[in-house]
């Protein structure tokens, strides 16, 4: 989850945990935080369907994920 409201991880993990999900059949339950401060602008690669995925494995070295 990208905290574009600027909420800091302990409050993104009380919205996710505490979110009114259809038919309570999505139960999340946080297991770990990692935060970048980026300097964010409407530019930045984050903000863009087409660059988004790979500015995110920059950020976190996180791998591909499977669509």
């Amino acid at each position: 989850m990208i905290d574009f409201d600027d909420l800091g991880a302990e409050e993104v993990c009380e919205v996710l945990a505490n979110a009114r999900y259809p038919n309570r059949c999505i139960s999340p339950d946080v297991k770990s935080v990692e935060t970048r401060e980026v300097d964010w602008s409407d530019e930045h690669p984050l903000n863009h369907s087409a660059t988004a995925e790979s500015a995110y494995r920059e950020l976190f070295g996180a791998e591909e994920r499977e669509t």
